[in-house]
């Protein structure tokens, strides 16, 4: 086992690109937009995949190739060195990207930021009145 986790580069690897709803397959989505989520982090991915029982390891210094201000990476181990694999219900990595995308937006770190977002955006005051440009 522990050879089998050493071995790191033989690991599936999950750009968060992959499951980001505001990109387009032109800019590296794989999965559908009706299943994806909206910008979702290495970290997220990464709560994902230990709630999934799935070793993982995140690689901050690296870069999505087709846009390179796109940080981050996650490595995930599927299956054991026999084939078997760590969650029967993940077998393969499209099968990972959907479970990881349908499950980040209930992320805690998630909606906790929400929340305040939504209320400051009601409670700030309005102007109203008739104000022109100002004439000289």
């Amino acid at each position: 086992m522990d050879k089998d986790l050493l071995n790191i580069k033989r690991w599936v690897v999950i750009y968060p690109v992959y499951i980001n709803s505001k990109k387009t397959v032109a800019e590296g989505r794989r999965i559908s937009v009706e299943k994806a989520c909206e910008s979702p982090t290495c970290a997220e991915i990464g709560d994902c995949c230990s709630h999934f029982k799935l070793p993982f390891a995140i690689e901050i210094d690296k870069a999505y190739p087709r846009d390179f201000m796109q940080i981050g990476r996650v490595r995930v181990l599927l299956k054991r060195e026999d084939g078997t694999p760590f969650n029967p219900a993940i077998t393969t990595r499209k099968q990972l990207m959907l479970k990881v995308a349908e499950l980040v937006p209930r992320h805690p770190g998630r909606t906790k930021k929400q929340e305040p977002a939504a209320s400051a955006s009601t409670a700030g005051p309005s102007k109203s009145g008739k104000h022109g440009k100002k004439k000289r």
